[in-house]
């Protein structure tokens, strides 16, 4: 039996013919380049006879290095065809990062996005002893003098094209030769503490994901568009992805992330992943537009989102039936204020928004659902093929990670780590059996290094990052990702990194939203010429103090932060801050700022 996603484009071409499968911008033109599916059946095809030629063997790893683009989707499922293993590379990874990757998965073969990419790519194709070839997928790409052996993902195309009968037989005996062990990708974790690790997932671990998705997402169909923003590399998007054309549903490819507001408004998606730094950046700026409101129209948004609350929050998500008095003044708000507040952000056509990776502020989460806009919060892991537990279409509670997936069990051992285990979890990490036997009990429960609960309904919450947790000199427990998770919710805090391990008390380091800023000490008429000057303002110290102060109030004395320090610039990937996932990296934060930290302390 041929493996579900290795039979899922041939299978969706048959059925659907010239239909789109996905779509992306062609910035040179300034349009969307749909592509149906039979095109990319053909393609797939084509490149998977190209693979036999190139020599990529049965389970060999092959990278991909590049950001999202149709060619990437193409590569995975013609690997698929020849029962290769994928192993994405972020695109924003440094030369150090992928030539660990490449070195420890022996990769021959590296299919590159773009010229950032190629540019490191033809340094670790130097020195990496097993890398062979780069296939570039930009036309544009400038090689270097000296590249003699890199090709051009269309010549490859078109070599498969050109194939004979005995390479097409080969592709035909490999699918067949298939099983559900197969190991489907290599993803590498981020690694916020220590060297990325590989997870292994199987075919028969995304098999059993587009089970019970398709199961428990009742509402999603192939009359679906989905926004694909989240990196590939993410398990998060490609399985989210896997699990789009498993339905059929269009993918609408953002190649450029930092074009996704323009993108979003452009797509009007029903349905989009993302992280929760998406939805915080999209509150601060709702909440910016409503502060400067005033008199009838601040009248009127008020109202509204009480009617709001009542509607979507306490009948609506609990499964009661509406009255037909607050329907009618839903309506009327609805018409006036939260389908403006939708068509600005661009998801007035939403079905539901999946959101996951990092915590989501509670008020965050429920004011959106007040404004329509549904956010299916959940928990997941590379380890667990993403998703552990999301919200339900009813009965989901904030304050929760929402209900259990189908048949995956949890159960919450040693200082309430939550275990999980089901078809979804991984083999182990590759080439790293001390690792994998440290993250799995003797009865074979997965530790995701996450603390939590179960309420009464079954329902699982985060309490805090097991390995972010630290203890101050007072002996008292802080979990860090609480108290940056309240203060994103300010319109002036863009990012924030809580110190206290072994110290005193709570510090903190704090990006402001530097626009959100520039706006305010315009209306102060504080003076500055930098952005250095304008972090060391007193009134500037004093208001962000105040925000703080304000935020932090319901949480107990020891947790509040005493002190802080604002930075001029953001955390970044590149100066290796924040993991390619955005999480921050606290042994970097410590080390990079620690003149900063010890005078908190002084």
């Amino acid at each position: 039996m041929v493996n579900q996603l290795t039979a899922l484009v041939r299978k969706q071409a048959a059925k659907y013919g010239n239909r789109e499968a996905f779509s992306h911008k062609d910035y040179e033109h300034n349009q969307w380049v749909p592509t149906s599916w039979n095109r990319f059946s053909e393609q797939v095809s084509y490149i998977a006879q190209a693979m036999v030629l190139l020599g990529i063997r049965e389970q060999e790893n092959i990278s991909t290095y590049t950001q999202n683009k149709p060619e990437g989707l193409i590569v995975d499922f013609a690997a698929f065809d020849n029962r290769a293993v994928v192993v994405p590379l972020y695109p924003t990874s440094s030369l150090d990062q992928i030539k660990y990757i490449i070195d420890e998965a022996e990769v021959r073969f590296l299919f590159v996005g773009g010229q950032v990419q190629y540019d490191n790519a033809i340094v670790a194709l130097r020195e990496c002893p097993t890398l062979e070839k780069l296939i570039l997928f930009d036309p544009a790409i400038k090689r270097t003098a000296d590249d003699h052996t890199s090709i051009y993902f269309d010549d490859l195309m078109e070599q498969g094209r050109l194939a004979g009968a005995d390479v097409v037989a080969e592709v035909e005996r490999r699918r067949n030769a298939g099983t559900p062990d197969d190991l489907a990708t290599l993803i590498y974790t981020s690694g916020t503490t220590g060297e990325p690790k590989g997870v292994m997932l199987a075919h028969s671990n995304y098999d059993e994901a587009m089970r019970i998705h398709l199961q428990r997402l009742v509402t999603c169909s192939d009359s679906d568009v989905s926004l694909c923003f989240l990196p590939l590399t993410h398990v998060f998007e490609r399985a989210w992805s896997y699990y789009c054309l498993t339905v059929g549903m269009r993918i609408a490819i953002n190649v450029d992330p930092k074009d996704i507001q323009n993108t979003i408004r452009e797509v009007r998606p029903t349905i989009m992943c993302s992280v929760p730094r998406f939805w915080e950046k999209v509150y601060s700026a709702i909440q910016d537009k409503l502060s400067k409101t005033k008199g009838m129209t601040r009248r009127l948004t008020e109202r509204a989102f009480a009617i709001g609350r009542r509607r979507n929050v306490e009948y609506l998500r609990v499964g009661k039936r509406v009255p037909l008095w607050l329907e009618c003044q839903y309506k009327f708000y609805d018409k006036f204020v939260f389908s403006k507040i939708r068509r600005a952000v661009g998801v007035e056509n939403g079905n539901i928004f999946p959101t996951a990776g990092a915590p989501l502020s509670d008020t965050i989460n429920e004011f959106l659902h007040i404004c329509g806009i549904n956010i299916v919060y959940g928990y997941g892991l590379s380890e667990t093929t993403a998703t552990v537990s999301c919200f339900d279409l009813t009965g989901y509670e904030f304050g929760t990670v929402g209900s259990l997936m189908p048949d995956i069990q949890v159960k919450l051992g040693e200082n309430n780590e939550i275990l999980v285990k089901g078809k979804t979890v991984m083999k182990g990490y590759y080439r790293k059996p001390e690792e994998t036997a440290r993250v799995f009990t003797e009865d074979g429960w997965f530790r995701t290094g996450d603390a939590g609960k179960i309420n009464d309904e079954g329902a699982l919450a985060l309490t805090e990052r097991l390995k972010d947790l630290f203890k101050t000199s007072n002996g008292k427990y802080i979990a860090p990702q609480a108290l940056e998770t309240r203060l994103g919710e300010d319109k002036y805090i863009d990012q924030v990194a809580v110190i206290g391990d072994q110290r005193k008390y709570v510090t903190a380091i704090i990006i402001p939203a530097f626009e959100a800023l520039k706006e305010y000490a315009a209306q102060k008429h504080i003076q500055y010429r930098t952005l250095e000057d304008l972090v060391k303002n007193q009134k500037i110290h004093a208001l962000i103090s105040e925000r703080i102060d304000a935020l932090q109030k319901n949480f107990a004395r020891f947790e509040q932060i005493k002190r802080f320090t604002l930075l001029p610039r953001a955390f970044s990937m590149e100066k290796g801050e924040l993991t390619n996932t955005l999480k921050i990296r606290r042994s970097v934060i410590n080390l990079l700022y620690k003149e900063e930290i010890e005078a908190m302390y002084a």
